[in-house]
């Protein structure tokens, strides 16, 4: 086995971070679920405006929506969702391998609706029936309204990828949304065993801002904890979904057929060159979790990583990181706050340039 089906066998899914129609249609989709162990796909609206304006197969579609559909986000759908279903089918011997709990393709509502829960219910609803594919997970921005919108969501029996989530917080709030909805939905009478849910918890990003503050500050203890705060924050997060999902809490719902929502690792592709490639994929193998890996990132893993699991180890270490973290007064709620703000601003502004491109 190669690096990446030894990672699979460890209990951890790889996701591929990426989508096009050049993807599906070139095969190298295809090639990563047979060799790579790839086993679901994540996109969002920049992976979305790199595939329009970098994939030659969009020319001829968009060039007809041009004259007979007057709605750019209407056009823009109508090139994603093709794609998304074309993803859905090639993953889904995977879904049915795995009983439902593996095999997904995520496509995000629009990120206008990240602070209004109402529109983002009726949209997901909208996108899961477009979509129409058993193997969909509608992604929602983790905000104080997304929260609201996943739990009823999870209640409607709509399958939700979580995502922009950047603190222990903010993860713990997803993690009992889907719990409370879950519990909402089998007290109607809902089918609670199909009912899947992953929580997106983004990590190079909480490095690049949390280095900056460590940097400012200068001394030797602070810059010897560059590096360490996004996978400090991913393993206490670990540790909480341990508790929340295999204590007694969840005992009840599982003995009705519940699915724990999954830990996902997002951001997984190093943006500080100075460190290893694999930074945020190595230390994190482990049962029950998903890494959705960049093309570059799944590329480093297939030639050179070498996986073990490895989730589990450091607890305590991280939780003294946590604390040297505060005690230098950088508050990682603070922190992941701002950057769920900026990465909701920031995918408003790719779904801008991506709509101008449907023009």
């Amino acid at each position: 086995m190669n690096p990446a089906q030894q990672t699979a066998a460890l209990g951890q899914s790889l996701w591929l971070d990426n989508l096009s129609r050049s993807l599906i249609h070139d095969g190298i989709l295809e090639t990563h679920i047979a060799d790579h162990a790839i086993t679901g796909v994540t996109s969002n609206p920049s992976i979305f405006q790199n595939a329009l304006a970098t994939s030659p197969y969009y020319a001829e579609d968009l060039a007809r929506l041009r004259t007979s559909e007057p709605d750019p986000e209407r056009r823009y759908e109508a090139l994603a969702i093709p794609d998304i279903q074309a993803a859905c089918d090639l993953l889904d011997a995977v879904y049915e391998r795995s009983g439902g709990l593996d095999g997904f393709v995520s496509l995000e509502v629009a990120p206008r609706w990240a602070y209004d829960t109402s529109r983002t219910v009726e949209e997901a609803q909208r996108l899961s029936a477009a979509v129409s594919r058993r193997n969909l997970l509608v992604k929602v921005p983790g905000t104080p309204e997304g929260v609201a919108a996943f739990e009823a969501l999870t209640t409607l029996g709509i399958n939700v990828n979580i995502t922009l989530l950047f603190s222990l917080a903010q993860t713990q709030a997803i993690f009992d949304a889907y719990v409370r909805g879950l519990a909402a939905r089998a007290q109607a009478g809902g089918d609670i065993r199909k009912s899947r849910a992953v929580a997106s918890l983004f990590l190079s990003r909480v490095d690049t801002l949390v280095d900056k503050q460590l940097e400012a500050i200068g001394t030797q203890e602070a810059l010897s904890l560059r590096g360490k705060a996004a996978l400090a924050m991913a393993r206490l997060a670990y540790q909480r979904y341990l508790a929340t999902f295999h204590g007694e809490d969840f005992a009840a719902l599982r003995h009705q057929g519940a699915t724990p929502q999954t830990l996902l690792w997002a951001s997984t592709g190093v943006k500080n060159p100075a460190y290893p490639d694999l930074l945020y994929v190595e230390p994190l193998i482990g049962p029950e979790t998903i890494n959705t890996l960049p093309d570059k990132t799944l590329a480093a893993l297939v030639d050179h990583g070498q996986p073990a699991a490895r989730v589990t180890e450091g607890a305590e270490e991280s939780r003294a990181q946590f604390d040297d973290l505060a005690r230098l007064g950088i508050d990682m709620e603070h922190i992941g706050l701002n950057l769920q703000k900026d990465g909701v601003a920031s995918f408003e502004a790719a779904f801008g340039k991506l709509l101008a491109q449907t023009a």
